[in-house]
Formats: C-alpha cells, sequence, structure tokens
C-alpha cells in the first residue's frame, strides 16, 4: 500500500509539473496559479522521493521545478510592462 501511496504523490506531483508549465501561457493570472501548482508539485515530488525514489518522483521534480521558475519569471515580466505601462500613461496626460 505504500508503495501505490508515493506513486500517486509521484504522478499528481509530475501532473502538477505539466500543469504549471502549461500555465505560463496564460499571463500573470496564469502565472500564480501556475507558482501554486509548481510549489505543491515540488512538495509532493519530495515526498515521494523520500518514501519511494522513482523516475516518476525525480521527474516530477524537475518539472515542477522548471514550471515554478518560469511562472516566477513570467509574473514579474508581467509586472514590469503593467508598471511600464502605467508610466507611460501617466506621462502622456
Amino acid at each position: 500500500m505504500n508503495e501505490q501511496q508515493s506513486n500517486g504523490k509521484a504522478i499528481a506531483g509530475l501532473v502538477l509539473g505539466i500543469v504549471s508549465i502549461v500555465l505560463i501561457f496564460f499571463g500573470a493570472y496564469g502565472a500564480v496559479f501556475g507558482l501554486i501548482c509548481g510549489v505543491i508539485g515540488i512538495i509532493l515530488s519530495i515526498k515521494a522521493r523520500n518514501e519511494n525514489p522513482t523516475g516518476i518522483a525525480t521527474a516530477g521534480f524537475v518539472c515542477s521545478i522548471i514550471g515554478t521558475v518560469l511562472c516566477a519569471v513570467g509574473f514579474v515580466a508581467c509586472a514590469c510592462l503593467l508598471g511600464g505601462l502605467a508610466s507611460v500613461g501617466a506621462s502622456l496626460q
């Protein structure tokens, strides 16, 4: 039963990592949800790797880290873009 439970955590971590990578393309709101999914995916993958180290757990960990980093960069880029547009709009008035 323990193997199935850790395998489920590994699969959930992998799915959340893939979802976080996909959510990069949905703007600032997608980046926020991608960050949440990525962090949860990292936690589940670490727990799965500690219980039963498999390739799925490692792949989930890597995908979650990549998705979290890319979503964080995307969110910062969207925030900078909106700040720049706000300053341009204020200078036009």
